[in-house]
C-alpha cells in the first residue's frame, strides 16, 4: 500500500506519538524538504507545537486553510492509531483550485 501513498497528488507527512517524522510521501518532500527523523517541534512555532501536543494527547483532528505564495491549501491533521491508541498524526496538505465548487448534499 505504501506505493499508493508515495505518488498521490497530496502532500502526506506522518509523525509518531513524540512528534518524530516517520514518513513523507514524494509531494511532502517536494514541498517541505526531507524531514524524516526530525521532530515537529524543530520546525513549528510554539503555538503550533502546543496544538500538535494537544492533538496527540486528546486524539483530536485539526483542519484549516492557508494561502502561501498565491496557492490555497487545505491542511488536515488527524490521529492514526495502533492497538486502539493514538500512535501519531497524519497531515495532509491539499492544493485547492481557485474555482473549486462547493456542493450541498442532502
Amino acid at each position: 500500500m505504501k506505493d499508493f501513498f508515495e505518488n498521490v497528488a497530496v502532500s502526506m507527512t506522518v509523525c509518531d506519538r513524540e512528534g518524530n517524522v516517520v514518513y513523507q510521501n514524494v509531494k511532502a518532500v517536494e514541498a517541505l524538504g526531507e524531514a524524516r527523523g526530525a521532530n515537529l517541534q524543530e520546525c513549528h512555532q510554539a503555538a503550533s507545537w502546543a496544538k500538535i501536543q494537544e492533538m496527540l494527547a486528546a486524539g483530536t483532528t485539526n483542519a484549516y486553510t492557508i494561502e502561501k505564495r498565491g496557492v490555497r491549501k487545505l491542511i488536515y491533521q488527524t490521529p492514526w492509531y495502533e492497538a486502539g491508541e493514538v500512535a501519531g498524526l497524519v497531515e495532509y496538505s491539499i492544493v485547492l483550485p481557485d474555482n473549486m465548487p462547493h456542493k450541498v448534499r442532502g
